[in-house]
């Protein structure tokens, strides 16, 4: 697994947690700033699987099998 992939994860957990404190408490700017952090993980997780993807067809096409 691409560390990508680890790093959007905790990035996009963090930005919903983030979110939801930002409704709870009724401070727009902490939500926004949550929503934001989410797609910035889920953007770097995409990332991480593509390049998971490319190693992985690397991996294939160097040991046929």
């Amino acid at each position: 697994m691409d560390k990508d992939r680890i790093e959007g994860a905790a990035t996009n957990i963090g930005g919903k947690i983030k979110e939801g404190v930002g409704k709870l408490i009724g401070d727009t700017k902490l939500e926004t700033e949550g929503k934001i952090d989410q797609v910035k993980g889920k953007v770097q997780n995409s990332i991480g699987g593509a390049q998971d993807a490319i190693r992985d067809a690397g991996d294939r096409a160097a040991d046929p099998r």
